[in-house]
Formats: C-alpha cells, sequence, structure tokens
C-alpha cells in the first residue's frame, strides 16, 4: 500500500459497561457475578459482568432465569442517570481525539481520527492504547478498542480484544481474521438472511466471500448481497459520521403485579412522563406528539396518540395528555406494562405569548401570565429511568438504593427488611467498606445522589 492514504477506522465499546460502573462504585463488587435489571419476577437483566456472563447470563434475559444460572449475582437496579454521565465524559475523550464521532449507544462508538491518516500498525496501535488509557484516566472504567480499515473491521477487532484490551487489523490482514468468523458478525446478516445462506451451505464469512456475486444478489437481493460481498472481501469505506438526532423519546416500564386501579395507571402515566421529559430538555427540543401504549396481562398492546400544531416542554401539559390517553388505552382487567413516547420533535421554542395546555378538546393556546405553575419532576423510578438523585422518600429502601448517613458519608443498601437496613459504606474513592446495620426509619440516613458514588460531591475532575 506505498504511496496510499491508509485510513483507520477505530471503534470504543465499554466493557460490560452498566456492571462495570456498579463494580467500580462499589468495590466490594469488583470480581464477583453482578447482574443490573429489574429484581421482580418480569425483570429483565439490563447487564451483566463478565463473571455472571461466564454462567450463560446475558442482556435482555429474564432476570429469573439469570438468577437461576447464577444464583450468587448480585442483583442491583440501574442508575441510568449515572451511566449517562459517564458516557458523556467516555464520548468528551473520544471527542478531543476526533472531531468527528459516530455515537452507536451509551457505550460504544465509532471515531476516524485525522492523526491516524496514512499511518502505519504501530501508530495505530499506539493511539489506540493511549485512547484507552484516557478513558480510563477521565472515568476509572475499562475500553477495548478495535481499528482497521473500516467499519466493519474496527467493530470486528473491539470484539476480539474483549475484556479490556486492543486489537488492530493492519493492512492485509482482512481475510485472515474475517475469513473463518460466522456469515451472522456481518452488518445486514440477520436472523432471516444467515438461514438462507446456511441453507446454500454458506456458514463463513471466507465462503460468503467467494461466491458469485450474481448469486448472492439472486438470494438476498441487489442492494444487501453487493454490500456483503464487499464487507466480507474487507471492503467497507461507509464513513464515520454523526448518528441523526432521535425521532423520539420514551419511557415504560413493566410492573411485578398487574394494575388494575385508573389512580394507579395515572400514577404509573405520570412517572413515565416525568422520565421521557427529562430526556427531551436533555435533548434541547420539544414534542408535539404524545403516544401512551399499554400492554395487558394476555400480552395484547394498545396504544393512543394525540398530536397539536404547537409543541411544547410543559411538564404539566404533556402528563395531562398522557392521563387522558391512558384511560382508552388501558384494557379491563389490568395492565402489565405502561410506555409513554413524546415525538413529532423540534427545537425548542423560545419563550413566546402562548403555549399549549391541554383541554378535553385537545391542547389548545392559553396565555403564559395565566398558564399553570410549573411542577416538580415527579421522582419515582422505573425500568428506564433510575437512580436519579432526587428518589421518593416514601418507599422503602431496597437493594441497591444511593444512602448519605450523617456520620458514615455515602453507601448502598446491601438489603433491608424487619424493619432494619443493611447500608455497605464505599464509594469509588473509598475502596472496599464496612457494612452497617439500622433501623428503616433512622433520621441519620438519607437517600443520595448516585453521581457521589462515583466522583465525589463537590467534586469536578
Amino acid at each position: 500500500m506505498a504511496g496510499t492514504a491508509r485510513r483507520w477506522v477505530l471503534h470504543l465499546d465499554m466493557d460490560a459497561f452498566y456492571a462495570s460502573v456498579e463494580q467500580l462504585t462499589r468495590p466490594t463488587l469488583v470480581d464477583r457475578p453482578v447482574l443490573v435489571g429489574g429484581a421482580g419476577p418480569r425483570g429483565v437483566v439490563a447487564g451483566a459482568s463478565y463473571q455472571a456472563r461466564a454462567f450463560g447470563v446475558r442482556s435482555a434475559m429474564p432476570m429469573a432465569q439469570a438468577r437461576r444460572r447464577c444464583p450468587h449475582a448480585v442483583v442491583l437496579p440501574p442508575r441510568f442517570g449515572l451511566y449517562q454521565t459517564i458516557s458523556a465524559e467516555v464520548m468528551a475523550v473520544l471527542g478531543e481525539a476526533a472531531p468527528v464521532l459516530e455515537p452507536v449507544s451509551l457505550d460504544e462508538a465509532f471515531l476516524e481520527p485525522p492523526a491516524l491518516a496514512g499511518a502505519d500498525g504501530i501508530e495505530a496501535t499506539a493511539f489506540g492504547t493511549a485512547l484507552r488509557a484516557a478513558v480510563r484516566e477521565r472515568t476509572g472504567l475499562p475500553a477495548s478498542v478495535g481499528a482497521g480499515s473500516g467499519k466493519q473491521l474496527a467493530k470486528i477487532a473491539s470484539e476480539l480484544a474483549k475484556p479490556d484490551g486492543l486489537r488492530i487489523i493492519t493492512p492485509g490482514e482482512e481475510r485472515a481474521v474475517l475469513d473463518p468468523l460466522p456469515v451472522r458478525v456481518l452488518w445486514g446478516v440477520g436472523p432471516v438472511a444467515e438461514a438462507s445462506l446456511h441453507k446454500i451451505g454458506v456458514t463463513t464469512v471466507g465462503r460468503l466471500a467467494t461466491m458469485d456475486p450474481r448469486e448472492l444478489t439472486g438470494l438476498l437481493g441487489a442492494a444487501i448481497g453487493t454490500e456483503l460481498h464487499r464487507l466480507a472481501r474487507g471492503i467497507d469505506d461507509r464513513p464515520v459520521a454523526p448518528r441523526g438526532a432521535a425521532k423520539q423519546v420514551s419511557a415504560e416500564t413493566t410492573f411485578d403485579t398487574d394494575l388494575t386501579a385508573m389512580a394507579e395507571v395515572h400514577e404509573a402515566v405520570r412517572r413515565m412522563t416525568a422520565a421521557a421529559h427529562r430526556r427531551l430538555l436533555a435533548s434541547g427540543r420539544a414534542a408535539r406528539t404524545v403516544t401512551v401504549k399499554a400492554r395487558s396481562a394476555d400480552f395484547r398492546t394498545a396504544s393512543r396518540s394525540e398530536t397539536t400544531a404547537a409543541a411544547s416542554t410543559d411538564l404539566a401539559t404533556l402528563t395531562a395528555v398522557a392521563q387522558r390517553l391512558a384511560r382508552s388505552a388501558v384494557p379491563a382487567g389490568g395492565v402489565r406494562l405502561i410506555g409513554v413516547s413524546l415525538s413529532g420533535l423540534g427545537e425548542r421554542p423560545p419563550p413566546a405569548l402562548f403555549d399549549a395546555v391541554a383541554s378535553a378538546d385537545g391542547w389548545v393556546p392559553l396565555p403564559v401570565d395565566t398558564a399553570p405553575e410549573p411542577t416538580a419532576e415527579p421522582t419515582g423510578r422505573t425500568a428506564q429511568d433510575s437512580g436519579s438523585a432526587a428518589e421518593r422518600t416514601d418507599r422503602p429502601w431496597r437493594a441497591g438504593d444511593d444512602v448519605r448517613h450523617a456520620e458514615f458519608g455515602h453507601g448502598w443498601v446491601q438489603g433491608a427488611g424487619h424493619g432494619r437496613v443493611t447500608v455497605r459504606f464505599e464509594t469509588r474513592a473509598t475502596g472496599p467498606g464496612v457494612a452497617r446495620t439500622f433501623a428503616v426509619d433512622d433520621e441519620d440516613l438519607a437517600r443520595a445522589d448516585p453521581h457521589d458514588s462515583w466522583r465525589p460531591a463537590g467534586a469536578t475532575g
């Protein structure tokens, strides 16, 4: 490749992100199997540590099944607010390394650093090593990095690097890496395409790469077949580009027991709307459409939507609309899941003379000086928004709650019951701590900000 401007795309993936955050901020859990997700009978695994994965646990698995496979695992509720904050720090590190990022999720992103244009494998290795070190220094967490001539190779390389490693696929090495891999690793090969390829004996990337392109396009279609044939041969010139803005923000939760009273439904809708509203404000946009989804005990799903000409960011307005929609969306006999989504997103409007408010006829304009007072954001914890600094103070302690004690500082609840609560006092900064037991109504115990377990209160770096 002498004389050719060599391209390097990097893919960074945080290792077992949710569980790693829990192990970092709760040092007693280091090297122990950790499951993050809902602990109720309908809970699912949002994240699992590598120690838990060794028992066959994976994300999206029902929590009950995961606990049967790994009965000694520590189960913790997700703290999404903390995960988002740490994710922002990771993306900031990547942004310093490359002007253009393509985030894939909270814990992974592609980048194409200008500094590596035309570089060799030694320079790419040094860059990847420095990038991983910078992420660990900023967050305390491990990350795996892969690099290759395109996004597909970089993604595969980061998978090969896990956990906490670096893998560089150098020019000329592409086919040696790709050929033995199953065809499912390629973008565009889902269950249907995989089954079609298996029927004709194509199970590896190498076998796909040697196919006649006409046979492949005849089997999968011209667009997909042509792209897969290129990817299988290590050809990938897709650009690294920022993802488009989300088309909606949403929150939903599955209840341990079905809700049968409308008052319970309205309270759940209020919490879901508040969670979606926080994401709406964080995105800097406003919503025109509110949608409520309700799933019954027999898994039938109903949804209702309402759209107005004027976008709004007013929580009271959005909540009122969602609660009204819920009255017709919720089936008789109870509901097991409720979700609220806000869509039709546009730029947040500047202060105006009018805003949209809910009425029996839909949203109508009302002068600002007579509009309802802003309501404080509800603080209930949901499957999608858990661990915010402001928590309901009227619910019992539960395992995983962040706690502050007047004398012992920050800790987390290991267990509670029979009028007692056991708290282990430790943070990322303290190392493994001591567990102490208190009465559940001890006046020295208060709910704490999860961020203080990662970055002590008042810290800025």
